[in-house]
């Protein structure tokens, strides 16, 4: 994005608003989780279509990790931002169901109410224990709570126990698995990945007397053979930490959920996040989102599925290197086009297309470039 463009709020399709052009113009690698819903925040509330009335067959996964913990920005959400969510959620615009209940409505191509919502808390932190489960309790809404079993076996500080696991697992609440060390799954050999699954498979049996069913990747870091790894240890889903909506037809060990932070958690955000919808596409490239060394910048191309409106509006956003051009061909082929490679580690791409109604198609994807 030029220094012009941040100066007028200008983007693809109309006005980017002034506070979220701010807000791109300072992004840093933690802070795009939110880049390009940052880009249009107030599209939200300056939109006057009406929404529409009719189930989505799609769903929303929001992501958390810390919660109170304000010596750590980039992965706490301070209590009166989740009180703000939670009220947002209770507002009757939105149906917050089970992580399991909206994999299985999609895998079975069930369709679900409009704004489904799930929540998903990585990591399994003391503070959600002490700080968030008294005001997710209150709230009565389910979540899935993501752990990776040695800091819990280790005991380490800062984090939960076995028994405090129990006693939310009895509460109602989610357990999925995040490996026993939670490592950098794309980095590492099939066979090292599969130990950590069996490992932690192991300790989830021994304590809680069954084997999750979902799976969230470390730092969202995956790749086809991560992912194929993860799908023959009998998980049925699994989930990344790329922006975006989901529905039938989505590649299950490879869905996107919202990370929710202390910089990028206010309302208006969370709000754009939670009205997300789907960005449908097939034939996406590259297909592997881990990507070497002769093949950096990626090509990144992809169909979109269904008749979305006019794609000259698509606009699309990469962590390195801000907005990227992007071309339509035939009608339904989309190029996104980078011009500089991919740094090492983790790096993201949004692609975004208004909807109408205040809500925008969403399209994520989180790049692994390794040593």
């Amino acid at each position: 994005m030029t220094g012009r463009e941040r100066e007028t709020g200008r983007r693809a399709g109309g006005r980017m608003p002034r506070v979220g052009a701010r807000l791109l113009a300072g992004l840093g690698f933690v802070g795009f989780m939110a880049a390009s819903l940052a880009a249009s925040l107030a599209a939200v509330a300056a939109s006057l279509a009406p929404a529409p009335a009719a189930a989505d067959s799609s769903a929303v996964v929001i992501m958390y990790h810390r919660f109170g913990e304000s010596a750590y920005p980039s992965t706490n959400t301070t209590l009166q931002q989740l009180d703000a969510h939670l009220a947002e959620l209770k507002s009757g615009a939105y149906t917050v169901l089970p992580l399991p209940e909206i994999v299985a409505a999609v895998q079975a191509g069930r369709p679900l109410p409009a704004r489904a919502v799930g929540l998903s808390i990585d990591d399994a932190f003391l503070s959600v224990y002490r700080n968030a489960w008294p005001h997710l309790r209150a709230s009565g809404f389910p979540f899935t709570l993501f752990v990776a079993t040695e800091s819990i076996d280790k005991g380490r500080a800062g984090y939960m126990s076995w028994d405090q696991i129990r006693e939310l697992r009895d509460a109602g609440v989610t357990i999925g698995s995040q490996t026993a060390s939670h490592p950098h799954m794309a980095a590492a050999s099939r066979e090292a990945n599969v130990r950590e699954l069996q490992i932690s498979n192991a300790r989830f049996k021994e304590e809680l007397g069954e084997i999750p069913t979902l799976f969230a990747y470390p730092y969202g870091e995956s790749s086809l053979a991560v992912a194929a790894a993860v799908k023959e240890m009998g998980f049925v889903a699994a989930f990344g930490q790329h922006s975006g909506a989901f529905g039938p037809g989505e590649d299950m060990f490879f869905l996107p959920r919202f990370a929710m932070n202390e910089t990028f958690g206010d309302l208006d955000r969370f709000r754009l996040a939670a009205n997300a919808l789907p960005l449908p596409t097939k034939e996406f490239v590259p297909a592997d989102t881990l990507i070497g060394r002769g093949e950096n910048p990626p090509a990144v191309g992809f169909t979109v599925a269904g008749k979305l409106g006019d794609l000259s509006r698509l606009a699309c956003y990469t962590s390195h290197q801000g907005k990227i051009e992007v071309m339509v061909l035939g009608g339904t082929r989309v190029e996104a086009r980078m011009t500089q490679p991919l740094p090492k580690g983790r790096s993201r791409l949004n692609c975004t297309l208004p909807a109408g109604g205040g809500r925008w198609h969403w399209l994520g994807r989180q790049f692994f470039v390794a040593e």
